[in-house]
């Protein structure tokens, strides 16, 4: 199935990126190769050294790498990769050949691996700039590409037409320069790439960092003890870490394992720095160096001794530490210990509950302790919620004069409890105790109360340091769960609030919609009726008052009465809609001549009240209206008393009546009690409704208007 997906993923690929892979993965490398090889043949004076067949052997390992990482379909043809390993491969052969007479041949050779040796610093350049998938991408890296281009061949032109060979020095700092040019684009390119990529980038750097720090030892130990002789050749040749980095990164089984390896290379790699450093400038800088192979053996000892400690010092330090703590304390562990721990715990989502059950927990077990309890609570009472071993509920009582000396008090003994808070010397004995009381911003919220056997150690300055501290975290902790609590009830406040607004938003348009229609009905099937009606018999009373004027006068006697009675009924409309001696006289007048048209006796109260917004008096009004229907509907033998005042900032009107009552639950699921919840809440106000079945019923409100 995995050969058939490949099969579809090759059978996708562009003809011209199959031909780049073939290029990449098969031909340079082969040329690669074959150039070494050849190179390799090529007999110079002195024969071949050391030097030669790690470079050969570099390059053929190279070319493999090559020719691997050209199989990985997602990516683009390696181009750089396999350009720079044919350049250096040239190099090679070129240098040997530029021993060769005669003279001519010589001076080519020489130039044409000056220039293919600085060919490849630019194409190391290059591939750090296309990193990880073979693409330069944007502009500007293609333009840093050609920077390196130009400097490089540049300086290997110059080197070759004055006829001089290229400086190692030179060649290191161009190539320290071209690496160091393309470090923060390949950091760029490993924050922003995918989780594939940034494996292979990793496994790179392993590589990388791997063969410079072995590069940097070798350099130090052939400067400190003469040894290896061929320091160049070995250090070029721990370079074969990197190819074969690039290698494992595209390995699906070691890929996913980079960052960790890379950690532990970056740390070893940082000892190491350090120790070599230290080595170099106390052997040579602040000594000398070693004279003879006695002095030579004895400092490479002392570097093994350290790497040796270096290495086994991480795996063996938990245990180190463990077994000092036994020895200075016992079976229990050191008392800071717990503080540790506890503000470990504190950064997790744990109960509190079992956040407090693990600090008494640790408190006996740190401290040898018979128990370790904590109480809680911040009014006079505070609640014992916690005790290891387990002792049940108990209660602590503060009066006011007690709260803030123990509020403001340090952790304390026996001495001080039995003054303080003797409860918690109840039932114990002898015994040596520790109070520390948790406060938070000067509000106690509880206490800490470890209790040990009399004729055990004495708590110590370390004991009551760590006691003070575990109080301030406690109280930051019991801080921050009431905040958590009161913001928890404020959400589901608002979620209910904003229930309720939606629902009464949802009502009030319905409302609307619904009082809408009862005006056209009430005008399509009154007044429009009415109207018509007169303007038939107008066109009848005309008619008429040309044979019979006395009929005609009659019927015009009746049509001024229909009139009459449309204008009534057209107002009583428009009271319904909005009352205009509201809106002329205010809202005490209004109620006064709605009060007036009420079936049932009503006495108005508003002396004193002023004018108020618009939405203010239609709320107050609408809603003593509502309540004296109702009162009139349900109680037409009763009395009402209407009354509005001001109080306290706020405009207060109650509708009052003698009624027989009824249950108040029931009626707010009306509609009357939604209606004027919906109109008072839309600005702000309440309405409240008391009745008792026969005694009379009070609905009263109040809006602020201040």
């Amino acid at each position: 199935m995995n050969g058939a997906a490949h099969g579809t993923a090759a059978a996708a690929r562009p003809r011209g990126a199959t031909a780049g892979h073939l290029m990449t993965g098969v031909i340079l490398p082969l040329a690669s190769a074959a150039t070494a090889l050849a190179g390799l043949r090529v007999h110079v004076p002195g024969g071949r050294s050391v030097l030669d067949g790690v470079a050969v052997g570099l390059v053929l390992i190279w070319a493999l790498a090559g020719a691997v990482c050209a199989r990985a379909p997602e990516r683009a043809p390696q181009w750089p990769l396999a350009a720079g390993t044919l350049a250096a491969a040239v190099a090679l052969t070129a240098a040997r050949l530029a021993t060769q007479p005669p003279a001519g041949q010589h001076q080519l050779a020489s130039a044409v691996a000056t220039v293919a040796a600085t060919l490849v610093i630019a194409l190391i350049c290059h591939f750090l700039l296309a990193l990880p998938d073979g693409r330069l991408g944007g502009r500007a890296r293609r333009i840093g590409a050609g920077v390196a281009y130009l400097a490089t061949l540049g300086t290997g032109l110059a080197f070759a037409l004055a006829s001089r060979p290229l400086s190692p020095l030179v060649a290191a700092i161009e190539l320290l320069a071209a690496v160091g040019f393309a470090l923060p684009a390949v950091r760029l390119r490993y924050l922003h790439a995918t989780a594939r990529d940034r494996e292979r980038l990793q496994w790179l750097a392993i590589g990388l960092v791997v063969a410079a720090d072995t590069a940097l030892v070798t350099v130090v130990l052939h400067l400190l003890v003469g040894w290896p002789a061929e320091v160049a050749a070995v250090a070029a040749g721990l370079t074969v870490v990197i190819p074969l980095s690039l290698v494992a990164g595209g390995m699906a089984q070691l890929a996913p394992h980079g960052g960790r390896i890379l950690v532990n290379m970056l740390w070893v790699a940082g000892f190491s720095l350090v120790v070599a450093a230290v080595y170099v400038v106390v052997v040579l800088g602040l000594g000398k160096g070693p004279s003879d192979a006695g002095d030579r053996e004895v400092l490479g000892l002392s570097m093994l001794a350290a790497a040796v400690a270096a290495a086994v010092y991480l795996p063996s330090r938990d245990r180190l530490l463990a077994s000092a703590t036994r020895f200075v304390y016992g079976a229990r562990e050191a008392p800071d210990e717990v503080l540790r721990t506890f503000g470990s715990r504190m950064t997790r989502a744990v109960a509190m509950d079992e956040l407090l059950l693990q600090l008494a927990e640790s408190l006996r077990k740190t401290m040898g302790l018979i128990s370790a309890e904590v109480y809680t609570g911040s009014g006079e009472v505070l609640e014992r919620t916690v005790s290891v071993p387990d002792a049940g509920r108990r209660s602590v009582l503060l009066s006011e004069r007690e709260r803030p000396v123990v509020t403001r008090a340090g952790v304390s003994g026996n001495a001080w409890a039995s003054v303080w808070l003797p409860a918690l010397l109840d039932g114990r004995g002898r015994c040596q105790l520790r109070v520390a009381p948790i406060s938070h911003g000067g509000e106690l919220l509880g206490l800490i109360v470890v209790e040990r056997p009399a004729e055990a150690g004495a708590f110590s300055e370390e004991d009551d340091r760590v006691l003070t501290e575990l109080a301030r975290q406690a109280g930051l902790a019991f801080h921050n769960s009431q905040l958590d609590a009161a913001l928890q009830t404020t959400l589901d406040e608002l979620r209910k609030q904003a229930d309720e607004l939606r629902e009464s938003r949802a009502r009030i348009v319905a409302t609307a919609d619904a009082e809408r229609r009862r005006v056209e009905r009430d005008l399509h099937d009154g007044a429009q009726q009415h109207l018509v009606a007169l303007a038939v018999n107008l066109r009848l009373a005309r008619d008429i008052m040309a044979d019979d004027p006395a009929a005609g006068s009659e019927m015009l006697e009746q049509l001024t009465q229909d009139v009459q009675a449309t204008i009534r009924e057209l107002r009583e409309l428009a009271h319904g809609i909005y009352p205009p001696l509201l809106a002329d006289a205010g809202l005490a007048e209004a109620l006064r001549a709605a009060a007036a048209r009420c079936t049932i006796p009503v006495s108005v109260g508003a002396d004193g009240i002023g004018r108020y917004s618009q939405g203010v008096e239609t709320a107050i009004y609408f809603c003593c209206l509502e309540a004296l229907q109702n009162a009139a509907k349900h109680a037409p033998e009763a009395t009402a008393q209407v009354r509005v005042w001001e109080e306290s900032g706020g405009l207060l009107f109650s509708v009052s009546d003698n009624g027989p009552g009824f249950d108040p639950g029931k009626a707010r699921a009306g509609h009357g009690f939604v209606n004027m919840a919906d109109r008072l809440g839309a600005i702000g106000g309440t309405v409240r409704w008391e009745s008792q079945p026969g005694h009379g019923s009070t609905i009263s409100g109040t809006i602020p208007v201040i």
